[in-house]
C-alpha cells in the first residue's frame, strides 16, 4: 500500500530525487531542458532554459524550476511562465517522473511534482519574502 511522505521527511533523499531528476534529462533538450516545450512563442525568445530540480529549504523539500531568461520578464510572461510549469507539473514531464522509481536504500519513492489540492507556484522571491515576513509562520507544502 502507498504511504504518503511529507517534505520534511523527504530531505533525507534530497540526492536520489535530484540524480533521478537528471536521469529524465532527454538529449534532444540540451542545454534548455523543458523550455524546449514552451508554447508561448515569446517566452520561447525569452526564455533559455528550465530545469527541475528539488531543494531543501526551512527543513522541508521543495520541487524547483531553474530558469534562466535572457533579460527580465515581465509580470504577464512570468505568470504565462507559471501557466507552462503547471502544465509540464501535471501533464508532461511531472506525469512521466510520477511513475519512476526513485530507487532508496528502504525501497521505491514516487515522486510527484503535482497535486490539485495543495499546488502553488511561486518564484523564490515570493516563497521566501513571504517566510519572512510571516516570522513564525509555516508556509504551505511544495
Amino acid at each position: 500500500m502507498p504511504q504518503k511522505w511529507y517534505p520534511y521527511q523527504l530531505t533525507a533523499y534530497e540526492e536520489e530525487i535530484r540524480e533521478a531528476l537528471g536521469r529524465e534529462h532527454l538529449e534532444e533538450e540540451g542545454d534548455r531542458g523543458l523550455a524546449i516545450y514552451l508554447h508561448h512563442k515569446l517566452l520561447e525568445r525569452k526564455v533559455y532554459s528550465m530545469q527541475p530540480s528539488v531543494e531543501s529549504w526551512n527543513g522541508e523539500l521543495w520541487g524547483v524550476l531553474e530558469v534562466q531568461t535572457f533579460g527580465m520578464l515581465s509580470r504577464g510572461e512570468l505568470e504565462e511562465l507559471k501557466a507552462e510549469w503547471r502544465g509540464q507539473c501535471s501533464d508532461g514531464f511531472g506525469e512521466g517522473f510520477e511513475q519512476r522509481p526513485v530507487m532508496i536504500e528502504d525501497g521505491e519513492l514516487y515522486i510527484s511534482f503535482w497535486n490539485p489540492y495543495s499546488f502553488q507556484i511561486q518564484t523564490e522571491q515570493e516563497l521566501k519574502g513571504e517566510q519572512e515576513q510571516a516570522t513564525g509562520i509555516q508556509m504551505g507544502g511544495p
